[in-house]
């Protein structure tokens, strides 16, 4: 065997006990790779939910949301598939007296 096969068999191999070594974990602990945070239960995890344009009545599907998918981000977890709440950015002012004129 030349060394062109050889190499293509190591990294068949390493591959292929890669794949293996990450189905075991999974098989473990399934909500390894979600983190600390469970699925969210609007969208069942996939972090997409079925488009407001896919509900009208005359069975057309596609809109600027959806880019003509018919699934748009969810709302619940905006898009993250997790239940870790949406970060929100929250303005303060320097002071709470009113304006002066």
């Amino acid at each position: 065997m030349g060394p062109i096969v050889l190499t293509q068999l190591a990294t068949g191999l390493s591959v292929l006990a890669g794949a293996v070594l990450v189905k075991s974990v999974m098989d473990n602990n399934p909500n390894t790779m979600a983190g600390p945070f469970p699925r969210c239960p609007s969208c069942n995890g996939t972090g997409r939910v079925t488009c407001m344009c896919s509900r009208w009545s005359d069975g057309d599907v596609g809109c600027r949301t959806c880019a003509g998918s018919g699934r748009m981000a969810c709302s619940s977890c905006g898009g993250t598939g997790t239940g870790r709440p949406i970060p929100a950015r929250i303005a303060v002012r320097p002071n709470n007296r009113p304006p002066t004129s």
